[in-house]
C-alpha cells in the first residue's frame, strides 16, 4: 500500500501492549484536521492527548488478556476517508495478530468519527466517541447491531454536541445500543475536568466489554439516546 506521496505506508496498527492469549483489544484513534496530508506523527498533540484516554481505558480490562493499540494515521487530515482507511487497515492487522477479539474503539473529534464508521468492521465489538466530529448528514446505519456511546462537552466550541446527539438518534434508529454522555463544563480538548473525563471512559470500558460486571470502585453509568446523562 502507497502513501499520498506514493511512498510505501507503514503498519496502521501501533501495539502498546500484546498478551500471550488476548481475548479482547482496545485501539485509540486521535484527532486531526478536515484536510491535511501532511505526516501524521506520534509527537503530535492530538496523539499525546490520547495516552491518558488509553491508560484510562486500560485500568477497566485485565491486561494479560486484552491488546493495547494505537491507530497510525498517514495523513493529519480526514481527505477522502484517510483515517477510516487506516483504521480498517488497523483492525485486518489486529486480525491477523491476535485473532477475531471483540474490540473497542475510542476516537476523539476526528478520530471519534473515524471510530463509529468503522463500526461494521466485523472486529469491532463497540465504539467510544469523545468529542466527536459529525457533520450533518454522517452515516449511522453502520452502527447496527452494535454498542455506541458518545461523551461531549457541552462547552465544546469545535465541535458540536448537538450534532452528536442528532446522530445517537440516528443510530439507534438504526438498530443500535447507542447512548450520550454529556459533561457539564467539559471542553474539547478534555482538558477542563480531565479526570471526570478519563473516570468516564475507564467505566464505561468495563461496561462496554462486560455489561454485568464492572471494576471494584466504579460506579455503572446509565446511558441513554432520549435523555442524555450530564455528568
Amino acid at each position: 500500500m502507497q502513501d499520498h506521496e506514493g511512498k510505501s505506508a507503514t503498519s496502521a496498527l501501533w501495539l502498546r501492549h500484546l498478551p500471550q492469549r488476548p481475548r479482547a483489544a482496545i485501539i485509540t484513534l486521535h484527532g486531526g484536521r478536515a484536510d491535511s496530508y501532511r505526516t501524521s506523527q506520534p509527537w503530535h498533540l492530538a496523539a499525546l492527548r490520547m495516552r491518558p484516554v488509553l491508560r484510562a481505558a486500560a485500568t477497566a480490562v485485565p491486561l494479560d488478556e486484552t491488546v493495547l493499540a494505537h491507530v497510525r494515521y498517514r495523513h493529519r487530515g480526514w481527505n477522502q476517508d484517510d483515517p477510516l482507511k487506516d483504521t480498517y487497515r488497523a483492525l485486518s492487522e489486529l486480525q491477523q495478530t491476535a485473532g477475531p477479539v471483540p474490540t473497542i474503539l475510542i476516537g476523539h473529534s476526528m478520530g471519534g468519527r473515524a471510530a463509529l464508521r468503522a463500526a461494521d468492521h466485523p472486529q469491532v465489538h463497540s465504539v467510544l466517541a469523545l468529542a466527536p466530529w459529525l457533520p450533518p448528514g454522517e452515516p449511522a446505519s453502520q452502527l447496527s447491531g452494535k454498542r455506541a456511546v458518545v461523551v461531549h462537552g457541552d462547552r465544546d466550541r469545535l465541535t458540536s454536541p448537538h450534532n452528536s446527539a442528532v446522530h445517537i438518534e440516528r443510530a439507534r434508529a438504526a438498530g443500535a445500543r447507542a447512548g450520550i454522555i454529556l459533561i457539564h463544563n467539559g471542553d474539547h480538548a478534555m482538558l477542563r475536568r480531565s479526570i471526570l473525563w478519563h473516570r468516564t471512559v475507564t467505566t464505561l470500558v468495563a461496561d462496554l466489554l462486560h455489561p454485568d460486571e464492572r471494576p471494584l470502585g466504579l460506579t455503572r453509568i446509565s446511558w441513554t439516546a432520549d435523555a442524555p446523562l450530564v455528568l
